[in-house]
């Protein structure tokens, strides 16, 4: 049989993780459920990653690496505010469906394991999101269709309570759950919020 390459090996453990964080609980990573899931020993996983810390490092580094970058580009993209800031929306919640056990590993993660490093790169998601939306909003009140008296600041934390919100929603509802429908409700409350009264 041939063995697999290391990035295929460590794209499985991650996938894995997610899996069981997505199922079983945070509570439940263990290599040995891990190994499981992957179909592998412990010590493979141990071939491939130095701890769990690193295996959810790398997770957390692949959300900064394919979310935030891809979030960029369509802050920067020329078009209306309104159509970025769709976007922009839609993204986030599809890739968070598409990576179920995301949402719990990056708001929880951080108080469980209280590593510098790992609130650093959370810290560093968290705020690039924030900002990305704050700069598609400010254009849009810069281009006089949303209201210039609405706060960024605080229009930007609510848009970040969106995630969770998400998470919830997968949690409780499970297969049944429309994320795009999802998805356009959230925007459309980000409309009301921001247009001219």
């Amino acid at each position: 049989m041939l063995r697999k390459s290391t990035d295929i090996r460590q794209e499985e453990i991650k996938r894995a993780v997610l899996t069981i964080i997505h199922r079983d609980g945070l509570k439940n990573i263990s290599t040995k459920n891990l190994a499981k899931e992957v179909g592998i020993s412990e010590g493979t996983i141990f071939r491939h990653f130095q701890s769990k810390n690193d295996i959810m490092m790398g997770i957390i580094d692949d959300v900064s690496q394919g979310l935030i970058e891809e979030l960029k580009k369509i802050t920067l993209l020329d078009k209306p505010a309104d159509k970025r800031l769709f976007d922009l929306l839609c993204k986030t919640v599809t890739y968070l469906v598409e990576n179920k056990g995301i949402t719990i590993l990056l708001f929880s993660e951080a108080s469980y394991d209280n590593d510098t490093v790992m609130l650093k790169k959370l810290n560093y998601i968290f705020n690039s999101q924030k900002q990305l939306a704050g700069k598609i909003i400010s254009d849009g009140i810069a281009a006089g269709i949303w209201d210039k008296t609405i706060s960024i600041e605080d229009v930007t934390t609510l848009y970040m309570g969106i995630p969770i919100t998400l998470n919830i929603e997968m949690i409780l509802n499970g297969e049944k759950f429309q994320y795009k429908n999802f998805c356009n409700r959230m925007y459309n409350l980000m409309l009301k919020i921001l247009m001219k009264t």
